[in-house]
């Protein structure tokens, strides 16, 4: 057998069992997020109860259902269209907290995840890779994460992980048949603003 087949067949089960540990590991963090207009998905940003999630997903009255079947009325803290993010809080807490990576680190190329409800699939998983870091508009904050990853309604407001399972944006929309996420950084800044 030719050295690289070898190499490849004795890394395929353990790559494998580490990517299905990564799906569980951001599948237990993302929620789905059901609102008057239909549902998306959110992520649990911190464990006492903040979920983060776009804000075209949260309009209005919302309840957030989470990985273990348990079902939460949401208030909604904080909405910025411009940014297509939103800050819900449900009345829980001791929830599985997402790791929060540094997006401004990320490079073309590297590999992504993506976790969601696409068309009712709860907990589908997406790969894929960073085609680009682009700007919208003249400012900073309005920098889109573009990933080479297959995205469906559901998707939106779900979380965008790095290899390690590190969220580093919040998926937000498709364009070009691209998916497009608000990247970490931004969502940081938007939740620490007055």
């Amino acid at each position: 057998m030719p050295m690289f087949e070898a190499a490849r067949a004795a890394t395929s089960p353990a790559i494998a069992a580490d990517l299905a540990d990564l799906a569980e590991r951001l599948r237990r963090v993302t929620v789905e997020v059901r609102g008057r207009n239909g549902f998306g998905s959110g992520v649990i940003w911190h464990s006492g109860g903040l979920i983060v999630t776009s804000a075209h997903v949260a309009r209005g009255p919302a309840s957030v259902a989470l990985a273990d079947g348990r079902v939460f009325d949401a208030h909604v803290l904080r909405w910025d269209a411009e940014r297509d993010v939103a800050a819900l809080r449900i009345a829980a807490e001791d929830l599985p907290a997402a790791d929060v990576g540094e997006s401004e680190a990320l490079r073309v190329g590297e590999m992504v995840f993506a976790v969601g409800s696409p068309l009712g699939l709860t907990g589908a998983l997406t790969a894929g890779i960073i085609h680009a870091i682009g700007l919208r508009g003249r400012s900073r904050d309005r920098r889109w994460i573009v990933a080479d990853l297959r995205l469906a309604p559901g998707n939106s407001g779900g979380p965008l992980a790095d290899a390690r399972g590190r969220v580093v944006g919040i998926n937000g929309m498709i364009h070009g048949g691209l998916a497009l996420a608000v990247p970490s950084h931004a969502v940081m800044r938007f939740l620490d603003a007055p």
